[in-house]
């Protein structure tokens, strides 16, 4: 098959009109459901039970989007690390999301800086490998065809250089002045053109775009649930990626791909706060029911255990309550009687579902999928 015309890829800033009367309405609206998101989740007292939450939500919606599937009970079993439980690669796949996205989390929150080297830790932790940018010639984006689509840059000095200039995009505000979410998205779609790893290139990518946000001080915590939205509108994504590269950057068509993730950004801070309010108004149901079953012994570390842990474990109540194992089991076997948690058994071993958390997640991803073609990276 005869290859598209080459995109020659800008370096940062873009020499076009980013704040044209449509896209200015549109952030906006973005900037105006974002900043109440981030309110919102401050109405939860402990941060590591929404990030624990919504970022292994995010895991799951961004492998789906490379076609790794998986459910919630695999994830949850797999956060567990069940010996006598066979973790399928997909369920390993998301933990792994998992780690790479709180590890880029603590850099940027420490150091409020989104550099190279914060995005190959990233990527390290996603593939477990240290391969790093890629060196190798070979790299091509095929459709679900085979038929080649896109070749990314594949020198590896222009790799290196292509990836300088948009960490200096990133990390100096005095290179472009348009709002921070404009950027986003031009931020997401060079790295996606750049392609600069040999595998992991979208789920980093996406990661990067939730990071920036807190970099920004646009978001607190990494909780923007930006991966099912791309997955919803899997054909769209790819369509406006590619018409850029195609048209060699036309104006119109860089218009329409930072709209379609502007708006990404409204439906999913307003699906990702219809999720925190419904945690939140879980977590004082539960509180009111097993305060009066605890009396004086309630802590709120207990609370923080079963939303932390969808499924929990004996040896997590010991830890999270610091009491023995003897009345870690009590204290689950009573909240089990409650009628909150139940009790499963695998293998030799008890667990414990918090049944009202699992079916808020359940529900949230009821929503309809996109099956159309996605484009995947291959190296022949």
């Amino acid at each position: 098959m005869e290859m598209k015309k080459k995109y020659n890829i800008p370096h940062l800033p873009l020499n076009i009109d980013l704040e044209t009367k449509e896209i200015l309405k549109q952030v906006n609206l973005s900037n105006k459901s974002l900043a109440e998101l981030k309110g919102v989740a401050r109405t939860i007292p402990n941060e590591n039970v929404l990030i624990n939450s919504l970022v292994i939500q995010e895991a799951k919606d961004s492998s789906e989007v490379e076609n790794i599937v998986t459910t919630h009970d695999e994830i949850f079993k797999a956060d567990l690390s069940v010996s006598e439980y066979a973790i399928s690669s997909a369920a390993k796949e998301v933990m792994n999301y998992r780690e790479a996205m709180l590890e880029g989390f603590l850099q940027v929150r420490r150091n409020q800086l989104l550099t190279n080297n914060v995005i190959k830790a990233i990527q390290e932790k996603l593939e477990k490998n240290k391969a790093g940018f890629r060196t190798v010639l070979g790299t091509t984006l095929q459709n679900k065809n085979g038929e080649v689509v896109y070749e990314p840059p594949q020198n590896a000095q222009d790799i290196e250089n292509y990836m300088a200039n948009l960490e200096q995009y990133i990390n100096n505000p005095s290179l472009s002045d348009v709002d921070p979410l404009i950027k986003l998205a031009v931020i997401h779609h060079q790295f996606e053109s750049i392609h600069p790893f040999y595998d992991g290139n979208g789920r980093t990518g996406r990661i990067i775009s939730v990071l920036y946000l807190v970099q920004n001080g646009l978001l607190d915590l990494p909780i923007l649930y930006l991966s099912r939205y791309i997955t919803h509108n899997k054909s769209q994504y790819y369509k406006l990626i590619q018409a850029i590269r195609d048209s060699n950057g036309n104006s119109k068509d860089w218009q329409n791909w930072v709209i379609f993730i502007l708006k990404g950004i409204e439906e999913t801070s307003k699906e990702t706060i219809v999720l925190i309010n419904g945690i939140s108004s879980l977590m004082s149901r539960y509180k009111n029911r097993l305060k009066p079953v605890f009396g004086k012994t309630y802590k709120h570390e207990l609370l923080n255990n079963l939303f932390f842990h969808p499924y929990t474990k004996i040896e997590y109540m010991q830890r999270d309550m610091g009491v023995l194992r003897k009345t870690a089991t009590k204290y689950l076997d009573m909240i089990v009687e409650t009628g909150l948690l139940s009790k499963v058994k695998i293998g030799k071993s008890n667990y414990y579902m918090n049944d009202g958390l699992i079916e808020l997640f359940m529900n949230q991803g009821k929503e309809r999928t996109d099956s159309n073609e996605s484009i995947e990276s291959v190296q022949s």
